[in-house]
């Protein structure tokens, strides 16, 4: 049995191992005459490619995505498309001396404990590098949603490293994408690098928050019960690499709130109805309210340091190991792009569940 794909109507595969000759992306359910080119792809995975910046692992990978099926002339034909990326900058000697030990923190002992057998370069399967395969084919998400849905836009950010937090009084969109964090605070750059500057130089990791929105959703994506639009965003969420906790709206914060603060309450105007606040995380019963979608993840620390971790090996014996090798003193900052793709994975597949269930009809109010 295979658990390497996610998705209902809009489904992808991923495959392929850190340290492997290739790894990719089986696409299924894309209507057939979308716009769809490797450019445009490749535009998504460039935000996420490692070695772009001193605060990310210096492996070079250029990441660069091949359409091996599924497009013709540039338009999707409605079959799987086929996506693969080459693996060019593998250094798998980095890892020889962790073959037959459990690096704390990692999956190297869950792996050996549920296999048997392990890929112990760079972690195969379950290195984040497997990300890569998701944001291409959260690309060709973005791609469809763009044809059939063009209001929907998907923004995802840093809102905390370590100890410092995003001051959203200065909350700026447009900074996003002009510095290493995805952070949406220019002023802050400055004190963020340093920060990381100082856990890298110490050999040591940290965590991070992110949080993704989705804005311009329609109401009513999202099916009770089972098919709740918050349980496979939070579930896309945490099937990500290092994520340790998911909250939609509020979050865990709706604990702390009374009835009367939480509720949302609704008014009419000129379009419809009209929230007055948004606690929900533009999410009611599992069904999309047409609000803001809000998303937020914690990640834990990078496992991988230098920093010398008591652990066992294959034969029981007690050591201590040390992770050679290129790694991200924070992993949460290449977490973002990977988040996008696959917030507009389930969004687009919650799309095509709803046009297949309802046809777009919706209940009418006023």
């Amino acid at each position: 049995m295979s658990y390497n794909t996610f998705g209902r109507m809009f489904r992808f595969t991923t495959w392929g191992e850190s340290h492997g000759p290739a790894l990719g992306a089986t696409v299924d359910g894309v209507p057939p005459g979308v716009p769809l080119s490797e450019d445009f792809i490749q535009r998504f995975l460039d935000r996420r490619r490692p070695g772009t910046s001193k605060h990310t692992t210096q492996r070079r990978e250029p990441d660069q995505v091949r359409i091996l099926s599924g497009v013709f002339e540039g338009m999707t034909t409605g079959t799987s498309i086929q996506l693969m990326i080459e693996n060019t900058d593998q250094r798998s000697k980095d890892y020889g001396d962790i073959a037959t030990s459990f690096r704390p923190g990692h999956a190297d002992i869950t792996y050996h404990l549920k296999y048997g057998v392990r890929d112990y370069r760079g972690g195969g399967r379950s290195s984040a590098r497997e990300t890569a395969a998701r944001v291409a084919a959260g690309a060709v998400a973005q791609a469809v949603l763009a044809a059939i849905l063009p209001d929907v836009r998907i923004i995802g950010y840093m809102v905390q490293m370590g100890a410092l937090h995003l001051d959203r009084s200065r909350f700026d969109a447009a900074a996003i994408n002009d510095n290493p964090f995805f952070l949406p605070d220019a002023a802050a750059v400055g004190a963020w690098s340093d920060y990381l500057d100082g856990i890298r130089k110490d050999q040591n990791s940290v965590g991070a928050a992110i949080e993704v929105l989705v804005q311009g959703c329609p109401p009513g994506l999202g099916a009770p019960i089972y098919a709740k639009l918050d349980t496979d965003l939070a579930a896309a969420m945490m099937s990500i690499n290092a994520v340790k906790a998911v909250e939609i709206g509020e979050g865990m914060a709706a604990a702390a709130l009374t009835g009367t603060d939480n509720a949302d309450e609704i008014r009419m105007g000129p379009d419809g109805p009209a929230f007055l606040s948004n606690h929900a995380g533009g999410i009611l019963g599992g069904i999309s309210t047409g609000q803001d979608i809000t998303v937020r993840f914690s990640i834990k620390p990078t496992s991988s340091i230098t920093t010398p971790r008591r652990s066992i090996n294959a034969h029981g014996e007690e050591i201590e190991v040390i992770t050679k090798g290129r790694h991200d003193p924070c992993v949460g900052i290449r977490a973002v792009p990977v988040a996008e793709a696959m917030a507009a994975c389930v969004i687009l597949d919650h799309l095509l569940m709803d046009r297949a269930q309802t046809g777009g009809r919706r209940g009418q109010i006023g």
